[in-house]
């Protein structure tokens, strides 16, 4: 099994078993190092046989998106519209959606103020909004916009 967390347990369980069956072990059977290594045994087979029946249950993948030429028309005008951004607003947004921080740690991150932060982030969005053509009557939750939504 090898060193970690699953010799570990395994481990764990052959004690507990010793533990919770000792009475019936037998010394005219056998010394007690041969009844704790016949523990040891099952709890490996027990294991190992889990670890396949986990193998056996792949899922299935995820359906692919009704709408896929759409989705990724969506992107590539996105991305489009991200390459026109400056290499500062571009960062800001990546940090902010690609790395998921928020104004204040990516204001301490890069030496700026939460406010700059967010003034930038307002800007470099609306940038990318205009450049999307606004609002495409997209459903999304109020105050989100096209951007976030394609994010």
């Amino acid at each position: 099994m090898g060193d970690g967390p699953d010799a570990e347990d395994v481990t764990s369980d052959t004690f507990e078993r010793a533990l919770r069956y000792g009475k019936s072990y037998d010394p005219s059977r056998g010394a007690a190092i041969t009844w704790l290594l016949g523990i040891a045994r099952r709890c490996i087979d027990d294991y190992s046989r889990r670890s396949l029946e986990l193998v056996d249950e792949v899922p299935e993948p995820p359906p692919p998106p009704a709408r896929l030429e759409e989705d990724v028309g969506r992107r590539l005008q996105l991305a489009t519209a991200i390459q026109g951004l400056g290499q500062r607003e571009r960062e800001l947004i990546a940090l902010r959606y690609g790395a998921d921080l928020t104004a204040r740690e990516i204001g301490e991150l890069l030496g700026l103020q939460t406010n700059a932060v967010e003034v930038a982030l307002h800007r470099a969005l609306g940038r990318l909004q205009a450049t999307l053509g606004g609002d495409r009557g997209e459903s999304a939750s109020p105050g989100t916009t096209a951007e976030e939504t394609a994010l």
